[in-house]
């Protein structure tokens, strides 16, 4: 069985744990969402996490790692299909698509300033530039932690009131922003066939900050 396939099985499993502990549960219940509903978000995202959307493709400045073809594997009618010279953007729809698409519910059910958003959105996606690395055969690196403490801190001083709310957009928009849209010029050099804005999907930065972030917030 593929070791992504596994990990994903470990994850979800590890998921389901928390929300029957509390602890997903209260992050959840503090952006608005029932318990049923954090379940179905979670249910999605682990989903999507499989899915990549492709967007274009950039000309690839080494030869693929090899490391790259043992995880393609998995991906055997994808990989097929991509250029070793190029290397295909695509969008995740669990770590990308989702998370945007649950901080555009949040923006239209809070009382959120748009110029306050703006700002935390800003912020997150400088330090999340700042502390992530390119990573020769692994991706765009970051430490898991700078992200969701950064978020909340953020969150905490420009709105207070509503700071759940705000630690999960200006979090997850910051970490997509800062640590992939911006990085797509470093992965023509990895030696990756595919880069995939949301990374890993779910259980990637983008989703260990937007939880982490609002339980800290």
């Amino acid at each position: 069985m593929p070791l992504q396939i596994l990990a994903a099985i470990f994850l979800a499993t590890l998921l389901f744990v928390f929300v029957q502990i509390g602890v997903v549960t209260i992050a959840f219940d503090k952006l608005g969402l029932s318990q049923g509903s954090a379940m179905l978000l979670l249910i999605t995202s682990l989903v999507g996490s499989g899915i990549n959307l492709p967007l274009f493709t950039v000309d690839a400045t080494r030869e693929p790692d090899p490391r790259w073809a043992e995880r393609m594997r998995w991906m055997a009618a994808m990989a097929r299909k991509l250029d070793p010279k190029k290397v295909l953007i695509a969008v995740n729809v669990g770590g990308g698509i989702i998370p945007v698409a649950f901080s555009v519910y949040l923006l239209n059910h809070n009382p959120l300033a748009p110029l306050t958003v703006l700002a935390a959105i800003a912020i997150q996606t400088g330090v999340c530039y700042g502390f992530s690395r390119p990573i020769s055969g692994v991706g765009i690196g970051m430490p898991i932690f700078i992200a969701p403490i950064s978020a909340a801190i953020t969150a905490v001083t420009l709105a207070p009131e509503n700071s759940a709310p705000l630690a999960y957009i200006g979090g997850t928009l910051g970490v997509l922003l800062g640590a992939d849209a911006l990085r797509l010029r470093d992965v023509r050099g990895l030696g990756s066939p595919l880069a995939s804005i949301g990374g890993a999907g779910t259980f990637d930065g983008v989703f260990i900050t937007g939880l982490v972030a609002v339980l800290l917030a």
